[in-house]
């Protein structure tokens, strides 16, 4: 049975260390900037450094590249992917397409592996992912065990699956809660994770907080699966934990029995679960870190500390040792690197030859070094003697050069910036476009497009003829392999009837979309930040694309490129995606109309909007709202409606059209007030 690569997190020195010393087979960190947990020591300055310690010790680094990024920043973009390439690391974990094409343009070397935060989840997700030049897609943890398997036996390209560590409750990569609530972007690496807070669902509190996922137990069944990678999330975790983590799934792999206990005690959120794994999406899953979590801790500390005070002898050396009357010298080889050092000339032996059994000996203690003796060759001229301190210093000696030109770092070429100045954008003519949740609540009158999700169109098939080129069908914000076929059909079915145009917010619905041969259009979830992104979007068959809801007006204007784009105008923005909804109850969806809410603890409420039964949504408690504002030189203002009737669309529409004062509580988003 093939092996399976254990892939540890490392905020920091300390838990560069651990994982590596308890036998981790890769890493992942960040460097300074562009890097979704910079909240942690991180080894801005020190990745060179830190590449090496591991390289030399047999453990992979990658370096974690993946936050949205603007065009301000290109330039600082440009020196991370120049220290990542000196640093010698061996793959870049990456959101941002603009950092993609940084990435694949100049260091096409390193291996370029997609973020769990582009959210895939799904297979056409996967190859996607594969056609735009990546070499591992790291899939959402929502996943079942089927439907890895699936992904990983049909994509193409090597798959990482988390393995243990904490569950956000939103997907990954389209959550703006902390963004809108705080200014503090998920997408950006400062996620202050309002969800751990109390909001409620009728009398449950704490509904937005799952408890700690583990399926160490199912290391067989993911290998089995094809499953490549095994990832313990954790980059803001204590080095105790990365220990315990690292210590249990190296066990389990070999099939021994680890200490749940004390992984449990050293960080949970009242206990573990395996519902997304197994697909039991149930209350069960939903837990908070308690007080009693919290003191469990401390009595582990100590102990889990033992397991990385001192090196992991794990790196293979093989030694050749010579003596004769003339001088002594000894060769260390692991891998192509070898180091050679003299000794002292021996002596004439008087009581008692050097023993090759005797160098054996002392040839073979590697404590202290990260190093294994394996093959020892031994040739001593008779008639000789040294002393054993001369053979251990031999060996220090050796074992030092060695460390440090294991260590030295292994560069990649970088290819220098190719200059692609993208034109400025002009927009000849600023269109209203509508998206509406449900076909009866429909005002199309002022709209020059109208978007309906597709399971709505199929309902209502005699919109398409109605509204003709002016309708656009929105792919669903998640699409799981189970419902691939009949979303392929209802396709399908639309496209026969006249549907030309759709809408999407993931990677899936893009190729989905292109290979269905439809007019493809980006949404506000695809993340696009900046001006490569856009260009990269452009090149995979978008005809345009509205950009993220995190970008400033001023940050829109500057936006370069023909590609026409977008903005959300006007709504209830979704904050968060679920597979697994806050707002079930014992017997799951039992008799839910689809519009439930949530409250926070000031009793504010965010509104929930189903999808399908498959996954639902978290909007803010108040809409987006800018008709009397500065509008930004775009090419479409789309107006989100969700919970709101025909009649109250018709007044929104007809404000924005008069660019109106609103008449209720609004939002500007994040639009007058950026994200850090």
């Amino acid at each position: 049975m093939s092996s399976i690569e254990i892939l540890a997190p490392a905020g920091g020195r300390e838990q560069l260390t651990a994982a590596v010393r308890c036998g981790a087979d890769a890493v992942y960190l960040g460097a300074g900037g562009f890097n979704a947990r910079r909240n942690a020591e991180n080894f801005g300055g020190t990745l060179a450094e830190a590449v090496g310690y591991c390289h030399a010790r047999g453990v992979q680094v990658h370096v974690t590249v993946n936050t949205i990024v603007m065009d301000h920043e290109m330039d600082e973009l440009s020196r991370t992917v120049e220290e990542v390439a000196e640093s010698g690391a061996d793959a870049a974990i990456i959101q941002d397409l603009a950092v993609l094409a940084q990435f694949r343009d100049r260091c096409p070397d390193i291996k370029r592996h997609a973020s769990t935060q582009m959210t895939i989840h799904d297979l056409d997700g996967a190859k996607a992912a594969a056609d735009m030049g990546f070499h591992r897609v790291v899939l959402s943890r929502e996943l079942t065990l089927r439907e890895i398997e699936h992904i990983c036996t049909h994509c193409g390209i090597e798959t990482e699956v988390f393995v243990h560590g904490a569950l956000c409750m939103c997907m990954s990569g389209v959550c703006y809660l902390s963004a809108i609530l705080g200014g503090r972007s998920g997408n950006r690496g400062l996620c202050a994770q309002p969800c751990r807070l109390d909001f409620h669902a009728g009398n449950r509190g704490h509904a937005l907080s799952l408890k700690d996922m583990s399926h160490i137990d199912y290391i067989n069944e993911l290998r089995e699966a094809g499953v490549s990678s095994l990832k313990i999330e954790g980059r803001m975790k204590r080095p105790e934990y990365v220990a315990a983590a690292v210590t249990s799934c190296r066990l389990a792999r070999e099939g021994r029995e680890y200490d749940k206990d004390t992984l449990q005690a050293v960080f949970s959120r009242s206990g573990f679960t395996d519902g997304y794994l197994t697909g039991k999406r149930d209350l069960d899953m939903f837990g908070y870190r308690s007080r009693d979590d919290v003191a469990a801790a401390s009595g582990v500390l100590k102990e889990l500390a033992n397991l990385y005070n001192r090196e992991r002898n794990s790196v293979p050396v093989n030694m050749y040792f010579r003596a004769d009357r003339f001088g002594s010298s000894l060769t260390v080889r692991s891998g192509a690197e070898n180091i050679s050092v003299a000794g002292h000339v021996p002596e004439a032996a008087i009581n008692r030859e050097l023993d090759a059994g005797e160098v054996r000996r002392s040839l073979s203690k590697t404590g202290g070094t990260p190093f294994a003796a394996d093959e020892i060759s031994v040739e001593i001229a008779p008639g000789i003697a040294m002393s054993a301190s001369s053979i251990n210093q031999m060996r220090r000696d050796a074992f030092g050069y060695l460390l440090k030109k294991l260590e030295a770092p292994r560069r990649h070429n970088v290819l220098k910036t190719v200059e692609n100045v993208l034109p400025e954008h002009i927009s000849n003519r600023r269109e209203l476009w509508g998206r509406f949740f449900k076909a009866d609540r429909l005002a199309e009158k002022g709209l020059d497009r109208i978007i309906l999700p597709v399971d709505e169109v199929l309902r209502h098939r005699e919109i398409i003829s109605k509204l003709g080129d002016r309708l656009i069908g929105e792919l669903p914000a998640l699409m799981f392999d189970g419902d691939r076929m009949h979303l392929e059909d209802t396709l399908l079915k639309l496209q026969s009837d006249g549907l030309k145009s759709l809408i999407c917010g993931n990677i899936y619905g893009v190729r989905l979309a292109g290979k269905l041969g439809f007019e493809t259009i980006g949404d506000f979830n695809l993340n696009i930040s900046n001006s490569v992104a856009l260009r990269e979007y452009e090149k995979l068959g978008l005809t345009a694309a509205t950009v993220s809801i995190e970008l400033t007006m001023t940050q829109i204007d500057r936006l370069r490129g023909e590609l026409p784009r977008g903005i959300i105008a006007y709504g209830r923005l979704p904050l968060m995606r679920f597979r697994n909804c806050p707002s079930k109850g014992k017997r799951g969806c039992g008799d839910c109309k689809g519009e439930p809410a949530l409250t926070d603890r000031r009793h504010i409420e965010f509104p929930i909007e189903c999808g399908e039964r498959r996954f639902s949504s978290l909007l803010n408690s108040v809409p987006v709202y800018i008709a009397d504002k500065r509008l930004p030189q775009v090419d479409f203002l789309t107006l989100y409606f969700t919970r709101e009737s025909a009649k109250e669309a018709e007044r929104i529409i007809e404000a924005y059209r008069e660019q109106a004062q609103p008449w209720f509580d609004r939002s500007g988003g994040l639009y007058f007030r950026g994200v850090k």
